[in-house]
């Protein structure tokens, strides 16, 4: 069988249970539903890192983050382990990205390495298929030119924005957030981006191409801010447009990017926890409505059979669930647990796997797939790609049995409540390194170097309930195979450089302590 195509389609942000698929009561996501019955779905994927950045090189390298070191946004990825697209690349794919999030596609973190093509629809100047421009030939021409010689210009100030204490902590000014979360398209434009992605797959099937193609989507519509059409946010929270207070609370939200991922002080006001949830629910069947476009015109593609389609999630989000907002700080689940769905009619019937999966393995399972490993490779062989595919978890052969994560904070954020909210800093453990395990429905939660809490997962999916004294000897066990996993990803980085160095603006008690676990060399 010829190599097949790849569609790789990450969920920014998205929860995996506010999917139908996996168990949420609220019908919002019948196309996605639909595609999981038709799919491997992996009940419990677990995302390596609790944020876009280092989740993201995870799946891009196939590495933990403390093997890649990419945790922060000044970071970039180092040139030994070889990224996703260049592999599928020098393996004769065409690699074209289609991407929502800045931080994936306007940074320069080196994770645009390998794609011939990369659209980026976030950031002030998007850059986007030709025949997506309205105006007209040649007006279109001159506006295409123009956007690019204003995109030189603005990737230097937008990458300053995401490096520089300062820059960063104006940003997340409310008199700031709305201009560049709009103006700026932090979200990107979301289903502009999947029309676009069906109107290119329509002319390459017009072509008549033999070259596979790898194809990267990034969507990040389930991230605050939340902007849903007004006529689905009339079919799930019609009392919107009628309750000054709740509207009032959304408009706050919308225009605090601060309070997007800082801890709560105090529980969330029962309006706001409504909004909060009922919009989020509103933006995952906005994402769900246009997803379902892009699904039906798959299933009529020639090479439908012979497509593997990986649908995951990067990351979700807390939406006021252990005194927390967004995905800055913590290992629990509303963070860590992620969709993960593997689609390839030609290879893969329909299934349910329980084992929990590390997510960053969609790159061992799409480098099996193409057979695009090349013996010998620096840092990389066939053995570890076979190894760790998620294609042999199907088979029944999975030599991890479990799910590892490790939860960096991002320093920027640590800076900015630093300056506004200093007290919270010590009790929400906003300095502190945590790393988790998911194991037979188990799930220990290290803080620093100290396992902290044990959930049983079946029993008390909300993690409500720790367990760490009642069950020493099972903490103990999970302690001793999450340090192995550890030291492993640590005789890893040190065969790796990373882009850049550790600000060094950053306070001498954070860096000490930083450096004193191990977060920093």
């Amino acid at each position: 069988m010829p190599q097949p195509d790849i569609i790789f389609l990450v969920l920014d942000t998205q929860r995996a249970d506010r999917l139908g698929c996996y168990g949420h009561n609220r019908p919002v996501s019948p196309h996605l539903d639909r595609f999981a019955n038709e799919a491997v779905l992996f009940a419990q994927g677990i995302s390596p890192a609790q944020w876009t950045i280092p989740a993201h090189a995870s799946m891009f390298t196939g590495l933990y983050p403390t093997a890649h070191q990419v945790t922060q946004s000044h970071q970039s990825l180092g040139p030994e382990r070889p990224h996703l697209a260049e592999l599928l690349r020098s393996a004769g794919y065409e690699t074209v990205a289609f991407c929502n999030n800045p931080l994936v596609g306007v940074l320069n973190n080196g994770f645009k390495r390998g794609f011939t093509t990369f659209y980026n629809y976030g950031g002030a100047f998007p850059s986007t298929p030709a025949h997506s421009s309205s105006l007209p030939w040649p007006l279109s021409r001159i506006a295409a030119a123009y956007t690019q010689f204003l995109r030189r210009i603005s990737y230097p100030i937008q990458n300053f924005f995401a490096r520089s204490e300062l820059a960063f902590i104006l940003s997340i000014n409310a008199w700031m957030t709305p201009l560049w979360s709009r103006l700026a398209n932090f979200k990107g434009q979301n289903e502009r981006s999947v029309n676009d992605v069906i109107h290119f797959l329509n002319q390459r099937e017009q072509k008549k191409t033999d070259k596979p193609l790898f194809l990267f989507v990034n969507l990040m519509e389930t991230h605050l801010p939340f902007w849903p059409p007004r006529p689905i946010v009339e079919q799930i929270a019609p009392y919107l447009n009628q309750d000054p207070q709740a509207k009032a609370a959304m408009r706050a939200w919308n225009r605090e990017a601060y309070r997007w991922q800082a801890p709560l002080a105090k529980p969330l006001p029962e309006v706001d926890q409504q909004v909060l949830n009922d919009l989020y629910d509103a933006e995952v069947a906005y994402q769900d409505a246009y997803l379902g476009q892009l699904f039906a015109y798959l299933r009529q593609r020639d090479k439908q059979d012979n497509t593997l389609t990986v649908i995951v999630g990067d990351h979700g989000d807390s939406i006021g669930e252990h005194g927390y907002m967004g995905h800055a700080f913590v290992a629990y689940q509303e963070l860590l647990h992620v969709p993960l769905m593997l689609h390839w009619p030609a290879k893969l019937a329909p299934t349910r796997l329980e084992t929990p999966v590390s997510t960053r393995r969609v790159y061992h399972t799409m480098l099996d797939a193409a057979a695009a490993v090349p013996d010998p490779l620096p840092h990389l062989d066939s053995s570890e790609v076979k190894g760790l595919t998620l294609l042999e978890a199907i088979r029944g052969r999975d030599p991890e049995q479990a799910a590892y994560s490790e939860i960096y904070p991002p320093l920027n954020f640590v800076k900015a409540i630093e300056r506004r909210q200093p007290e919270l800093l010590e009790p929400f453990g906003c300095y502190q390194v945590r790393r988790s395990l998911v194991k037979d429905n188990y799930k220990l939660i290290q803080i620093d170097d100290a396992a902290a809490e044990l959930y049983d997962l079946h029993q008390d999916p909300t993690e409500q309930h720790n367990l760490i004294a009642d069950m020493p000897d099972l903490a103990r066990a999970m302690q001793e195979q999450l340090t192995r996993v550890y030291r492993q990803a640590a005789i890893q980085r040190e065969s790796f450089t990373v882009g850049a160095a550790a600000d060094k603006q950053l306070e001498d008690h954070l860096l000490q302590r930083l450096r004193g676990l191990g977060y920093l060399e």
